[in-house]
């Protein structure tokens, strides 16, 4: 009986011993291999951008998706765009990000419709780790994105009212002002610019009439109509951007004061540098939504590849342009605007 106790504790601890061994083998080899299979299966980075826009009519949008969706291209970056249903559409643009998120894009490209409208869907694509850029329209505060490529509105909108000024020459503004979405860092910015440069203030007895016509060419044409009829002795017209410039010119027309009244407007369009040369709006100060786009893919493929984000606020520039120039505003002709225009 010892020698058999003595045997069966010996074959207990043969086993036990065995077991232990199996275990520890195992535990060894089987994370080298988890980890090995992991590092394989890992891509490459690539980025996949989405892009958000206002509209997907408005040339502007249209120059700014089609220069993101070529530099993707170059890039070897997926591309998605997807856009608002109309100036505004502060909804369509926060199921466009939820979208975005969904489909798994790294960076997501966002010209707000409004500063504040979409901050939500905003943070919530940035705490899942997706990069968030501006584009074109600063938010509020501009820290609910990581950066933002656009151009210096207010000292573009500061540069139209300098011209309009100098263009007036000695008479004192009679003014009316269409702009564009309450509520939009764009719209406040270009407002408040012009009227820094034209040497004015919000409620000034020369501001003769104000309406927010979205930057659409039909509302800015029926408000100018009906301000004009209110107000007919005018010889200014601020307009946020050239499609309510173009609005304002046939309201004019039709009234005979389009010789003399002094519009200006902001865009650089092909169309809007053409209607200046054609004498539609006196000034346009062109901005460059190409460079917008570019800068932004370019950011989005760098964080892909490395993790680096880019912050705070780029300016992508702007110039004046104009046949009239006026001293003390620095400008080029449409020549230059035809061959700087964007389509």
């Amino acid at each position: 009986m010892e020698r058999c106790s003595r045997f069966a504790m010996a074959l207990t601890m043969a086993l036990a011993a065995f077991g232990c061994t199996k275990e520890r083998t195992g535990g060894d080899t089987a994370p080298a291999a988890g980890g090995s299979a992991s590092a394989e299966a890992k891509p490459p980075a690539r980025a996949k951008v989405g892009l958000v826009t206002k509209t997907d009519s408005n040339p502007f949008f249209v120059t700014l998706r089609e220069a993101a969706r070529a530099e993707a291209g170059k890039l070897g970056a997926d591309f998605v765009a997807l856009a608002g249903k109309f100036d505004g559409d502060n909804d369509g643009q926060v199921t466009a990000i939820e979208n975005l998120v969904q489909q798994g894009v790294t960076t997501i490209l966002i010209t707000p419709n409004s500063s504040t409208g979409v901050l939500g869907a905003i943070k919530k694509a940035r705490d899942k780790q997706v990069l968030v850029i501006a584009l074109d329209t600063e938010t509020d505060p501009p820290s609910a994105v990581d950066a933002t490529f656009a151009t210096d509105n207010t000292a573009a909108g500061r540069n139209q009212g300098a011209y309009v000024k100098a263009a007036l020459g000695a008479k004192a503004p009679d003014l009316i002002m269409l702009d564009g979405t309450p509520g939009s860092s764009v719209d406040t910015q270009r407002h408040t610019g012009f009227l820094q440069g034209i040497g004015m203030a919000d409620g000034d007895a020369h501001i003769r009439g104000r309406q927010s016509v979205n930057g659409d060419q039909n509302k800015a044409q029926q408000s100018m109509e009906n301000l004009l009829q209110r107000s007919p002795k005018i010889n200014a017209v601020y307009t946020l951007n050239e499609p309510t410039a173009r609005g304002a010119n046939v309201a004019l027309k039709a009234k005979g004061l389009a010789d003399s009244v002094v519009v200006g407007s902001i865009d650089g369009g092909c169309q809007g540098v053409q209607d200046v040369k054609e004498g539609k709006y006196a000034v346009t100060v062109m901005q460059f939504p190409k460079k917008m786009a570019e800068l932004g893919v370019d950011a989005a493929v760098e964080f892909a590849k490395s993790g680096k984000k880019p912050s705070g606020f780029q300016d992508t520039g702007s110039m004046v342009i104009t046949d009239k120039p006026v001293a003390g505003v620095e400008s080029k002709d449409t020549a230059w605007g035809l061959e700087n225009c964007w389509k």
